[in-house]
Order: C-alpha cells, then sequence, then structure tokens
C-alpha cells in the first residue's frame, strides 16, 4: 500500500501571508480544487461556497442508491494523478469496501464520501478550511481581490476566486407533468407506463430504481438514435505519441483515424475500447486545435458517437438492463418527445413523434421522467453567479454555447476579450476550452495545473475590504 500520509495530513505553516481563496460550489470539481490548494500551500485558506449539498455530494454523488454506480473503475478515480490507488487503499480501509480491487465499480454515494472524507484533516485540524452553506449569487472582481455576494446577504471578500459549479439541472416542469432524472422514483403505481425521455446513464439509473422498487408496468425510452451508450469490457488502452494524433485535421479525418485505431486494436485481439480510452488523453489536446467551424461540426454530427463509446456502462448495470430489454420490460425507441399534457381524468399523456411509427402518438403514462441529461447552455441553463458574471460582462459564454469562455489557465475571459487576473472557472462549466473535463480524471489533472497560479497571485493579494461572517458547518 502506498504511503498517503502527506496527502492527508494538514502541513503545519504561519498564517497566510496573502489572501483567502473563494472555491464556488462544493461538488466534485470544488472539493477537488480546494484540497489540491491545502495539501500544496501550508499558508492556504480556503473558503469553500456550497449551500445545497455537503461537499463532495453534487449531482452526481448525491444519490442514496446503491444501485447508481460509478461508469469509471476505481483505479481511475483516485483525487490525486501522482497517487493512482488512493481512493482504492481509501476503500480497503473501511469494513464494507475492504474486498474491492481496482477494477470494481462502486457505488456513487460512496465516492461523495471519498470526496467529503478528503476535506477532513483541514476541518478537524486547522482553520484553514471553512464550508459556508450558502448559495454564491454574484461575484465582482475588484482591484485589491473579489467580492462575493451570498443569498443571506452576505459578502465575503477573497483574493482568488475559482468556479466549480459543476453541472447544472433544468429546471422543475411547471406544469408538475415531467419529473426531472435526479428526483427520487417514489410514488409510481407498480403496474403503470413510465416514459423516459433520453437513453443515456440517467436513464439506466432509472431503470434500475424502477427494477428495484418492484415496478412491473411498462418502461418505454424513448431518444433521437434510440441508442444505449456501450458496456465496460476489460481494456488495454493503445499508447498513442502526440505526434501520431492528427492535430487540426477536419472532423472528417479524425474519425478515419479513429476508425483506423479501432480496427489495429481488434486486429491484435482487444476491442474499439482500446482505441477510445488511448484518444481519450489528447481529447483536449485535439478540440484546443479544432478550429470553431470544426467544433461546430463535431457537435453535430459525431458527438453523439463519441458519447456513447466514451461514458459506458458498469457491467453489472448493462447486465440489468439487458435482462429487462430480453423480458419486454424495457423498451428503447427512436424517436421525439413532443411534451406532455393533463388527461380528462387527470392521466398524464406524452406526445412523442415514434420514427417506427412515422407520426405522433399519444401515450398515457404513470410517469414522465426526464433523462436527456445535463444543459450546457450556462446562459440559458445556470447557476445564479454565472448568470450575474455574464449579465455584468465579467465573463461570457463560447460561441458554441457549450460553457464559459477561459484561456488555458482556466482564467475567466470577460466580455471585452480580456481574461480576469483573479477569477477561473474549472471542471464542466470550463468544457468550451477543453471538451474533456467533466470526469474525475480529467479535473484532478486540471485542479493540479493551475493551483500553482492561484497560490502564487493569492500569496501576494489579501481579501479585499469586505469582512467575512463565517458560519462554520462542520
Amino acid at each position: 500500500m502506498q504511503d498517503l500520509s502527506h496527502l492527508s495530513t494538514p502541513r503545519v505553516g504561519r498564517p497566510a501571508a496573502g489572501g483567502r481563496i473563494l472555491v464556488i460550489g462544493g461538488g466534485a470539481s470544488g472539493v477537488l480544487m480546494a484540497v489540491r490548494l491545502l495539501r500544496d500551500d501550508p499558508q492556504a485558506q480556503v473558503v469553500l461556497i456550497e449551500g445545497r449539498n455537503p461537499p463532495g455530494c453534487g449531482i452526481a454523488y448525491s444519490t442514496t442508491d446503491p444501485d447508481h454506480l460509478l461508469n469509471t473503475r476505481v483505479r481511475n478515480m483516485s483525487a490525486f494523478p501522482e497517487a493512482p490507488e488512493h481512493f482504492l487503499d481509501w476503500l480497503r480501509a473501511r469494513p464494507e469496501t475492504r474486498d474491492r480491487d481496482g477494477d470494481s465499480f462502486v457505488g456513487r454515494a460512496t465516492y461523495g464520501a471519498y470526496l467529503n472524507d478528503l476535506l477532513a484533516p483541514w476541518h478537524r485540524a486547522s482553520e484553514r478550511l471553512t464550508w459556508l452553506s450558502r448559495d454564491c449569487l454574484a461575484l465582482e472582481e475588484q482591484a485589491d481581490g473579489v467580492v462575493a455576494t451570498l443569498d443571506d446577504g452576505g459578502r465575503i471578500g477573497g483574493a482568488q476566486a475559482v468556479l466549480a459549479t459543476g453541472h447544472v439541472l433544468p429546471g422543475p416542469d411547471p406544469e408538475g407533468l415531467v419529473t426531472g432524472a435526479w428526483t427520487p422514483v417514489r410514488g409510481i403505481a407498480p403496474e403503470g407506463r413510465v416514459v423516459i425521455v433520453g437513453s443515456g446513464l440517467s436513464m439506466v439509473d432509472q431503470v434500475l430504481s424502477l427494477l428495484k422498487s418492484g415496478h412491473t408496468g411498462p418502461i418505454l425510452a424513448v431518444s433521437r438514435r434510440g441508442q444505449l451508450p456501450r458496456r465496460h469490457a476489460p481494456t488495454r488502452p493503445l499508447d498513442i505519441l502526440p505526434e501520431q494524433v492528427p492535430l487540426g485535421a477536419p472532423v472528417s479525418v479524425l474519425w478515419r483515424w479513429v476508425r483506423r485505431l479501432a480496427a489495429r486494436a481488434e486486429a491484435a485481439g482487444g476491442t474499439w475500447r482500446d482505441a477510445v480510452d488511448g484518444i481519450r488523453v489528447h481529447a483536449a489536446l485535439i478540440w484546443k486545435h479544432l478550429p470553431p467551424d470544426a467544433r461546430a461540426r463535431f457537435l453535430r454530427h459525431a458527438v453523439l458517437w463519441w458519447e456513447l463509446h466514451r461514458h459506458r456502462i458498469p457491467p453489472a448495470s448493462a447486465d440489468r438492463i439487458d435482462e429487462a430489454i430480453a423480458a419486454g420490460r424495457l423498451v428503447i425507441e427512436r424517436g421525439t418527445f413532443r411534451g406532455a399534457t393533463r388527461g380528462n381524468r387527470g392521466e398524464i399523456r406524452a406526445l412523442i413523434h415514434l420514427r417506427r411509427v412515422g407520426a405522433p402518438v399519444t401515450l398515457a403514462a404513470e410517469a414522465i421522467l426526464d433523462c436527456r441529461g445535463i444543459r450546457h447552455d450556462p446562459e440559458r441553463h445556470a447557476t445564479p453567479v454565472i448568470r450575474d458574471l455574464i449579465r455584468s460582462g465579467q465573463g461570457r459564454v463560447d460561441p458554441l454555447r457549450i460553457g464559459l469562455d477561459v484561456d488555458d489557465d482556466c482564467r475567466l475571459i470577460a466580455r471585452d476579450g480580456v481574461p480576469s487576473q483573479r477569477i477561473r472557472a474549472i471542471g464542466p462549466v470550463s468544457r468550451a476550452a477543453f471538451w474533456e473535463i467533466t470526469a474525475v480524471p480529467d479535473i484532478r489533472e486540471q485542479v493540479a495545473a493551475i493551483a500553482p497560479g492561484i497560490l502564487q497571485t493569492a500569496a501576494l493579494g489579501n481579501d479585499s475590504s469586505v469582512s467575512m461572517g463565517i458560519d462554520r458547518r462542520w
């Protein structure tokens, strides 16, 4: 077992000479950023602003259903790239998970507990970490720091701020006819029809929860392509050198390159997974070299294929989905969800254009579950702080509307094109610049790369003129 004491024990140092760092968002991105800053600099002071869940329990890891598994193996989920077995060792130190190995797929709630536990040494042993159980509504960059406005009317200053707000859930259906994918499945009549909009990983989770609850009625999943994410299998990622990647090539050329690599992997006794996993480490570099029109073409024509093969289903989950399909309990159709209405007797009706039928059909349903996934347009679907940054001109949406505009160092780019000196954005909100930046293996590399610059700038700054009223929540 690795000696990980240097990763879990707060370093002793004098109080910070500069200012505190505000990390806005307490999901995976925020926790990984906070821990990296705290362990890399014994003088760093971090305030984690997260009002919805305990740190670590963002959208992905707030589920309590043990059947909702990580779609990445344990060996790839360490918080620290320099200590790849950290998560595995943490699991083996707990009685209930001591039998796991690097190829295991564990529950997402377990990973949320791991993320929360990463912060434990600092909230127990020092004053360097504070969790404010508040939502951040606005952020203002000033000459001497940044100021965050909170949902209780309070304001807190810092020398630097990091936007780690993660994914944004779609708003609730104003008519109450469609239920969001992250709402626990309760109160559905076991024999009733359930219509699920979308056939990706969120659909898989909802179907597993329905089956576990004893649901026996028909489940219909509808999506434009009618495709399931592919299942995980053992992989041996191809070793692809940077100079072998056709950077800047048209999407059609890149696609032929991907297919050649898949064929090469299969010829060597492997599968297409070896090619996809080998390419993944170069995804951000490929994206960076794509011109805007090529990026748009990828999003129109190729993104679905990439997502289906890149984000895969754990074998145990895939087995249960296959069994449900074989038994006729789950049907997946190509089609488009047109909306929902309430019938004369109060029943919910789903209007769906089914490709097989070639016309709209209306189906009575016990429930309609929206599993179309995360919304990416940061202007239409944004947290309050990001919406305010866009409104004030301190930030802007990228041309493809899939994230905030940031530079290579994750510095937020203002409406006038000038990068911020004090505000950075990481994780999913920085997707426009890096593309593959929604999963832990990528985010941990990102935070490790930018932490030195944040710490250096914070050490030279101060906490602005705003005093802080701290409500410590641990």
